[in-house]
């Protein structure tokens, strides 16, 4: 587990089970696998597809998101990323310790990590997703984003750019 921001961490499920019953940290888990199934209870392959909590569940301070390293970027819904940010956001605003953890701690987590960063920050240059990337990386030696999780998070800088999402 690394700070990346002041109160901001990234890591992996052992990095989680290290602090999980600690009552002044939020987490944010980019896993479908075991999280997410975990959270709903669901036996079959995917979570049901009109579950109100397909895309991400709340349970007390953990958002639990239905997030595969899938290598495809339409696979990675936007919204189920922004979600993230914006828990980040208001949870390190109420001064908790956030840590976002995927399985590995190198693609998933540290890529919500990027987008907050790069929306909420000044650490992280604006001229081009590869330059920020290159910073993130500075930040969090472990991001080795999967294929289609980088395509979607250089889809979302994009917007950034652009002054969306």
């Amino acid at each position: 587990m690394k700070e990346v921001y002041p109160n901001l961490y990234v890591g992996n499920d052992a990095d989680y089970q290290r602090v999980a019953g600690a009552a002044d940290w939020c987490f944010v888990q980019a896993a479908k696998e075991p999280w997410h199934r975990q959270a709903l209870g669901y036996r079959t392959h995917g979570a049901p597809k009109t579950h109100p909590e397909y895309l991400w569940a709340r349970r007390g301070n953990r958002l639990i998101l239905n997030l595969i390293d899938a290598p495809d970027a339409a696979y990675i819904p936007a919204s189920v990323l922004w979600t993230a940010v914006e828990h980040i956001r208001v949870w390190l605003s109420e001064g908790r310790r956030v840590l976002v953890h995927c399985n590995q701690g190198t693609s998933r987590g540290p890529g919500i990590v990027f987008l907050y960063i790069a929306t909420y920050t000044d650490r992280l240059p604006d001229s081009s997703f590869a330059e920020a990337e290159a910073v993130f990386k500075l930040l969090y030696g472990r991001y080795q984003p999967g294929e289609g999780m980088r395509a979607a998070l250089a889809r979302e800088f994009t917007k950034l750019e652009r002054g969306q999402p």
